[in-house]
């Protein structure tokens, strides 16, 4: 396959699916992951793409945001381990704030049920999974609900989280890095982030290493503000070793 035409092929398969990864496309063309770096490069200088940490999302799709249900099966595997790993963050007592999110999600479904915690929270999906556990006081908060991410934005989540003190945030992001700090498409939804993380005297954030290095409209933070970064060992070492310079621990699961 000539050079044109594969990259063709990878701009459609970037359309359909919302991205793509160098180590996927290296593996599906055949290629080596350099071949398919200069692909993206070529594709991005032309605009039909955006390159990202990994790969690539199709230009103007930048803050395309999926729904929950497809969030939900994507990298899987790594959201399992850093929701395994995040167990340990837990508070022996006391209480926690769980954010929206599919990898806060599987933290939530992963509580032992010796568990003993007072947990708030503002997404559906995350009190659906604890309503019934015997050993938590659930909170949840109220306000508009987005459809994409099931969770309550705008004034009255806002004002909820205001008179809050928790001992630990466990916190989601759509994209993270040292210069773009913490982002998310939605605006409303930032906000409420941005409270959580005045909320808690302790802020670990879950997030799986595909979203370094990518950058949405509505920016929440840095990661100055989070204590802890949960990742899986997609992220780099030099990457990793940045971020700690920069004053967050990092955990990689």
């Amino acid at each position: 396959m000539y050079a044109p035409e594969r990259q063709q092929e990878i701009l459609r398969l970037a359309r359909d699916g919302g991205r793509v990864d160098v180590l996927s496309l290296a593996e599906e063309f055949q290629v080596t992951a350099e071949t398919i770096r200069r692909d993206l490069k070529a594709l991005d200088r032309a605009g039909l793409v955006r390159r990202v940490h990994g790969g690539a999302i199709p230009a103007g799709r930048l803050d395309f945001e999926p729904d929950l249900a497809e969030r939900e099966s994507t990298a899987a595997d790594e959201k399992d381990r850093i929701a395994h790993t995040a167990l340990a963050e837990l508070p022996a007592d006391g209480s926690v704030i769980l954010d929206a999110g599919s990898t806060v999600g599987r933290l939530a479904a992963s509580f032992p049920l010796e568990c003993s915690l007072t947990v708030v929270t503002h997404a559906l999906s995350v009190a659906a999974r604890l309503a019934d556990h015997p050993g938590i006081d659930l909170h949840l908060v109220g306000g508009r609900v987005r459809h994409r991410t099931r969770a309550a934005v705008d004034a009255w989540a806002l004002r909820a989280y205001g008179e809050i003190n928790a001992d630990v945030a466990f916190l989601g992001t759509n994209g993270f890095s040292v210069d773009g700090g913490l982002t998310t498409p939605d605006l409303a939804e930032g906000s409420v982030k941005r409270t959580i993380v005045s909320a808690a005297r302790r802020v670990v954030l879950l997030a799986d290493s595909a979203k370094h290095g990518q950058s949405h409209f509505a920016r929440f933070g840095d990661l100055a503000d989070v204590d802890l970064l949960i990742t899986d060992s997609g992220l780099s070492s030099k990457d990793a070793a940045a971020i700690e310079a920069a004053g967050t621990e990092v955990v990689r699961a």
